[in-house]
């Protein structure tokens, strides 16, 4: 790992002018030594200047082998075959052609590389036969020594191919998983921010309107006024119980695991009789219907059924004033469960503030568990929330 780590630290560029200058001096001290050991006996050319000149002219261009292969390999193999012509002693110099053509092999397509193995075979066969080697013997060690070179150089461009398209496929994936973080962190934070404006928006809604009224009748009722305040005591609790338990789930933080505690301080449908109560204390003149088998929900959509009716109730209380009349009907169907809330219309005693946010929290809600709901005022005067919300048949619920 300290080596890999070394050689990515290392520029190319310094390793390419290091092995480049070591096989010149190689090749050179070579030379000279064979020159005298055999090749002057045999009559050949003094290894002088001009072949020591071809031989860095060879050699030396590979320090940049990496950055311009195909000028390197161009320069390299024709000081070889210039070397070759000149008729200086043989068996020198035909790596430095060799591993300038492994570069280009590497990096460049198998098409235009074939030229580059063409051009080193035939630098490799006239090196051959100025050495007085056989034609065929030329011919096997050019074909040996091109093709290894062909063979390891095919592998390590797949093998860079592989690692780029790796490495591309790697920061995609880290890319999606950062946006399935940050989709899952604005996710919680909407389904936390609605359990805050449905807490907040009725909770307090509840109290003003339940205030205003114990200051109306304060005098003339004290028995209503008394009454009144014992409403804001328990809508105050519950507001507050609720709260601990959001503030529970912010405090853990939403990737913790626990967000289910959420879930068990908020209320549900168990609690609809309180929440129909609320309505009446505030001044409504609220009913309430349930039809059908009554059965344990999944606490996701009790929850989200509680919220619409406590959002539409809080609505009615807002704009039609706490003298309306409201319905609320629920239908445990089969397959469905049904809510319908509605009023027949009314005036407010004062204007309380209005996010907007409310209807749009109840679709979003509804949405969530694959339902669907409906609010707009009715033909006959009044306004309507109806929204279905898909359930389990009712042998699977018994079942489970």
């Amino acid at each position: 790992m300290q080596i890999g780590t070394w050689r990515r630290r290392v520029d190319p560029l310094v390793t390419d002018t290091a092995l480049a200058c070591v096989l010149a001096i190689v090749t050179i001290v070579y030379a000279r030594q064979s020159y005298g050991a055999r090749y002057q006996s045999e009559g050949w050319p003094s290894f002088g200047l001009l072949a020591v000149a071809l031989s860095l002219a060879v050699n030396l261009p590979l320090a940049v082998r990496r950055r311009a292969p195909w000028l390197v390999f161009a320069v390299s193999c024709t000081m070889f075959a210039a070397y070759t012509a000149t008729g200086f002693q043989p068996s020198v110099n035909l790596w430095a052609p060799l591993l300038a053509c492994y570069t280009v092999i590497a990096r460049e397509p198998a098409g235009r590389a074939a030229w580059a193995a063409a051009a080193t075979a035939a630098a490799w066969i006239g090196s051959g036969l100025a050495a007085h080697l056989s034609p065929e013997l030329s011919v096997a060690q050019t074909a040996i020594g091109v093709g290894v070179v062909w063979a390891f150089a095919t592998g390590s461009r797949r093998l860079a191919h592989r690692n780029a398209q790796l490495a591309e496929l790697t920061a995609q994936l880290e890319r999606e998983q950062e946006l399935r973080a940050q989709h899952a962190i604005t996710e919680e934070r909407l389904r936390l921010a609605r359990e805050l404006h449905d807490i907040v928006a009725h909770h307090l809604s509840a109290l003003a309107v339940q205030a205003g009224l114990a200051d109306f009748v304060f005098t003339s009722d004290p028995a209503a006024a008394r009454q009144a305040v014992v409403s804001i005591g328990d809508s105050s609790r519950q507001a507050l119980e609720e709260m601990r338990g959001l503030l529970h789930v912010l405090r853990e933080g939403t990737g913790s695991g626990d967000t289910d505690h959420l879930y068990r301080s908020s209320p549900g449908l168990t609690r609809l009789d309180e929440l129909v109560e609320r309505g009446r204390s505030a001044g409504c003149e609220v009913s309430l219907s349930l039809s059908g088998p009554r059965r344990a929900l999944p606490q996701g959509v009790d929850l989200c059924a509680y919220r619409i009716i406590q959002e539409a109730l809080t609505n009615t209380v807002k704009h039609a004033g706490p003298q309306a009349r409201v319905t609320v009907s629920l239908e445990f169907g089969t397959n469905h469960l049904t809510g319908q809330v509605t009023d027949e219309g009314g005036k407010p005693p004062a204007a309380l503030p209005s996010s907007g946010l409310g209807l749009l929290g109840m679709r979003e809600r509804a949405r969530l568990y694959g339902g669907s709901l409906r609010a707009g005022p009715r033909a006959t005067g009044g306004f309507e929330v109806v929204f279905t919300l898909p359930l389990a048949p009712l042998d699977k619920a018994a079942d489970s």
